[in-house]
């Protein structure tokens, strides 16, 4: 299989890339996708031990309508690295007490500290989308809510935190695809829930809420960046090579592992434990 490499639109880290993945073709087979996954595992891997090597704060935004795929890319992100320096946060909705808070409070408090990174899974942009939309809040709170997200976004990138936000498009009809799927499977029920349902319906009045929303918070400093998710796994595949490419990570040392010898003794008469197996079924 021939190889390239490719550079995003601001020309930043060239990360390595095989024809399959950057095919516009038909859906990308699962061989092709694990070969490309564990490639890109590997890399994370180095950017997690450079994170915490070098004490760097990273936060990344996804956003997108229901069924967009976000918490799949989320999980191909995070299931080959470590939980305590990649954090997955998806906050459920605000209590009372939260609701009475500047707006972004609760959120502020899962930003990155050195030696971490946060995904957020939906996060203070719900203002922008989901409440607007469904009227949880008032214009004005989200005019008020646009204009104030670059400044505080600009404190971040301030403070050292590398931020990069994305925007998962889906189109109409893949939306329903995956919606109706959630329907009648077992495993998948739980992501369809009486507000997927209403929001369903609203997907011209979400297009606006968007559009403004980037118009607002595209900014030089926290950009947003828009990837094609009607195909799950090519959109995996290039958000994680894409956030690669904007952090500037190197691989860090480690010396070489060797595992000591060790010794097994042989329980004495009367020390056996009876273990409580269970049953095997399988």
């Amino acid at each position: 299989m021939k190889k390239k490499t490719a550079k995003d639109n601001d020309g930043d880290r060239e990360i390595e890339a095989t024809e399959n993945e950057e095919a516009a073709g038909g859906p990308l087979k699962r061989k092709a996708y694990d070969k490309e996954l564990k490639k890109l595992h590997v890399e994370l891997v180095k950017l997690q031990e450079w994170v915490k090597h070098e004490g760097k704060k990273v936060c990344i935004v996804f956003e997108g309508r229901d069924g967009a795929g976000k918490g799949g890319t989320i999980k191909a992100i995070t299931e080959r690295v470590s939980p305590r320096t990649f954090r997955a946060i998806a906050l459920p909705a605000p209590t009372e007490r939260e609701k009475s808070q500047l707006y972004v409070q609760r959120y502020i408090q899962h930003f990155p500290a050195a030696g971490e990174i946060t995904i957020f899974d939906r996060s203070y942009y719900n203002r922008a989308g989901v409440e607007r939309v469904m009227g949880f809040c008032t214009d004005e709170q989200v005019k008020k809510f646009l204009d104030a997200v670059p400044g505080v976004e600009k404190a971040m990138v301030e403070s050292g935190i590398i931020l990069l936000k994305y925007w998962l498009e889906v189109s109409p009809d893949e939306q329903t695809r995956r919606l109706e799927a959630r329907i009648d499977d077992g495993r998948k029920v739980w992501k369809l829930s009486p507000m997927d349902i209403k929001s369903y319906t609203r997907w011209d009045d979400y297009t606006k809420a968007r559009d403004e929303m980037f118009h607002a918070t595209d900014t030089a400093w926290a950009p947003w960046y828009v990837a094609r998710s009607d195909d799950k796994k090519r959109a995996r595949l290039n958000i994680i090579r894409h956030l690669l490419s904007k952090i500037p990570y190197e691989k860090v040392s480690r010396d070489k592992v060797k595992l000591p010898k060790r010794s097994v003794d042989k329980p004495k008469e009367g020390d056996e434990f009876n273990f409580r197996f269970i049953p095997e079924v399988f």
